[in-house]
């Protein structure tokens, strides 16, 4: 399944003229990653500040790729990747990390249509429910799942780092 997005930024004026220019939709086509990817993947990661030092996107990218309960999903505009997801299915709940768009393409719909295509994922595998984590510093995320129907549930998050930490 490749969600499509569709660029629908507002118009602008031609420099000097009163001629409105639209934007080319843009198309997302999403498929699963493939070893190439990993620079690409890794840059955009690093480029939206999902790289921590506590996570190792090469150990995360190897636990996760193709998995059989889990994969990353790569989203392409014109064969360049542009937004990633990660989706994991632990046998109860549905999770959502390492959901990123380019910055420079942030606002077009990219981002809603990654996440529709998280959806797909679990839904195929009959998960009833999908869950995600936002820091607690990426406040600025937290309306945009708001608005596609994510609700936050009253939990505490209890952590144990079974390896020394980095």
């Amino acid at each position: 399944m490749s969600p499509k997005a569709s660029s629908t930024s507002p118009s602008s004026s031609a420099a000097g003229s009163d001629i409105a220019v639209t934007p080319a939709p843009v198309t997302l086509a999403t498929r699963s990653y493939r070893p190439e990817d990993r620079d690409a993947v890794v840059a955009l990661w690093t480029a939206c500040g999902l790289v921590m030092p506590w996570n190792d996107p090469d150990a995360d990218i190897a636990r996760a790729a193709g998995g059989p309960a889990s994969d990353i999903l790569v989203g392409e505009v014109d064969g360049a990747v542009v937004a990633t997801a990660m989706v994991g299915d632990e046998g109860h709940r549905g999770w959502v990390y390492y959901v990123a768009v380019d910055p420079e393409r942030q606002g077009h719909g990219l981002g809603a249509a990654m996440m529709v295509a998280t959806e797909a994922w679990h839904a195929a595998r009959g998960v009833p429910k999908v869950m995600l984590l936002v820091r607690e510093t990426n406040t600025r995320v937290v309306g945009f799942y708001e608005g596609l129907g994510y609700v936050q549930e009253p939990r505490v998050l209890l952590t144990k780092w079974l390896n020394p930490t980095p």
